[in-house]
């Protein structure tokens, strides 16, 4: 049996996310103020032409697949890195500061798009709030650091957009977004996973720390029609 976060996209669009999906039954993918990612369901020579038939031009899409594929040649390849996907079965607690944490809306938008802007923790748009359950570290009006959630399959919801302002770096910040998250996420019987760089050992620290596993690689392409 094909495990769901081998194909997160596919796996999200096709279930407990398919609201999102503005393509067709067989050529997934969100809207460009979502998300980038399309999904389909196979990737093999049927879906790779209705992905060159069908998908729009004018905008980015992107992978994360537990393989690699060959991109059609109608589309330009804009940037390709391996990629960890690391699951949380049991998270491990960390004996953290308490800080308040604030739930983030529509009226923190330009401060999380700034934020990601600056720190690039992956792509935010201007509706990728929309996934939910993104809150921050506030000091006034500054939004210091953030997390939130995104795709979601079967029995596992992703935890992203973890970012943290430069100069705020070391507070823990991160790590209390983190466990409160995984937290959330567990309540609802669910297990937490997340896409990490395989370049990262930091940040790959961090997640074992708290019981993230790696599950496998994750082929990672950001892709445009020519």
């Amino acid at each position: 049996m094909v495990h769901p976060l081998d194909n997160p996209v596919w796996s999200a669009l096709s279930g407990r996310q398919q609201r999102f999906n503005i393509g067709d039954e067989q050529l997934k993918y969100f809207s460009a103020d979502v998300a980038s990612f399309v999904g389909l369901k196979n990737w093999d020579a049927s879906d790779l032409r209705a992905l060159e038939e069908r998908l729009p031009a004018g905008r980015t899409f992107s992978i994360p697949l537990s393989k690699p594929v060959i991109i059609p040649d109608c589309f330009e390849v804009l940037f390709e890195i391996p990629l960890y996907q690391m699951v949380c079965s049991s998270l491990n607690r960390q004996t953290l500061p308490n800080m308040p944490l604030q739930k983030l809306g529509k009226k923190h938008l330009q401060q999380m798009l700034d934020l990601t802007a600056l720190t690039k923790p992956g792509p935010f748009y201007e509706h990728t709030m929309d996934f939910g359950n993104y809150y921050g570290i506030m000091d006034g009006p500054n939004l210091l650091a953030m997390t939130g959630e995104r795709m979601k399959a079967k029995g596992f919801t992703e935890v992203s957009a973890i970012c943290t302002q430069p100069d705020q770096m070391g507070k823990g910040f991160a790590s209390v977004l983190l466990q409160q998250a995984c937290e959330r996420i567990f309540d609802k019987g669910e297990q937490p996973f997340l896409h990490v760089r395989q370049d990262n050992p930091s940040a790959l620290h961090v997640y074992k720390k708290f019981g993230f596993e790696v599950r496998t690689e994750i082929y990672y392409a950001i892709f445009k029609r020519k």
